[in-house]
């Protein structure tokens, strides 16, 4: 599976997540090298990189900057399915690595 130059956008998200509906993700490629710049929502910016593996599933970590100014770190972990409009989803459970070091679990979306 190929995520270079595809966006993302999460459709459900834990109540401690603090990406939103307006929040994108846009995936860049190598390889198996993952990268991604994304903003938007409560995010003012924010990066991840990640390993994509023979089926597609992401082991990525990321750093991002809120709207209050604080710098917030986590852990990812993505499986994809792809739907029958043939756009990837993805399902998501991360960890803070940073604040209060909660779980949680999130959907994006290929938009």
């Amino acid at each position: 599976m190929n995520y270079h130059n595809k966006n993302f956008k999460p459709i459900t998200n834990s109540d401690n997540a603090e990406t939103s509906v307006e929040t994108i993700f846009k995936y860049k490629q190598n390889g198996t090298i993952l990268t991604d710049k994304y903003s938007g929502g409560q995010i003012a910016e924010g990066h991840l990189i990640g390993i994509v593996d023979q089926k597609g599933a992401i082991d990525m970590r990321y750093h991002q900057i809120n709207i209050k100014g604080e710098l917030m770190t986590g852990v990812c972990q993505s499986q994809p399915e792809i739907m029958t409009n043939r756009k990837i989803r993805l399902y998501e459970n991360w960890t803070w690595t940073s604040g209060n070091q909660t779980n949680g679990t999130s959907i994006l979306e290929e938009i």
